[in-house]
């Protein structure tokens, strides 16, 4: 049996979504909204596909180059479309845009997706 890459894309992808059902769970945990998981999924989904759609922009841009656990340009990418197509979504399907919720999306998910990407650089690669 092969070994699991700990550099890989599927790793990094993972991890994003992890990171972005957890900052929808500690959102809905802060204002004491059920805890269902269908609850979660409702104010999970736009930024999953949000995020989904910031790492095919991301491929696409820098295919050659791309390595998905970069801050620059991969996490960055990630990040700002998670934010704005998940806030497009959300609108688009009358939940809320607050300009408050924006802020707090906007930095909650920075330190989460560019958080994970920045621990990721002490941890070595294996490569020479």
């Amino acid at each position: 049996m092969g070994r699991v890459k700990l550099r890989s894309p599927a790793i990094a992808a993972v991890l994003d979504l992890l990171m972005v059902v957890l900052f929808a769970a500690i959102g809905r945990r802060s204002h004491a909204e059920a805890a269902a998981l269908s609850g979660l999924f409702h104010t999970a989904w736009p930024f999953v596909v949000g995020g989904a759609i910031g790492w095919l922009v991301t491929f696409a841009l820098y295919r050659n180059k791309f390595d998905a656990f970069l801050i620059v340009p991969t996490g960055i990418v990630v990040w700002v479309m998670t934010v704005g197509v998940g806030m497009t979504l959300r609108a688009l399907t009358g939940q809320g845009t607050a300009g408050s919720f924006i802020i707090v999306a906007s930095v909650a998910t920075a330190v989460l997706l560019l958080g994970w990407r920045a621990l990721a650089k002490l941890v070595p690669s294996g490569r020479p």
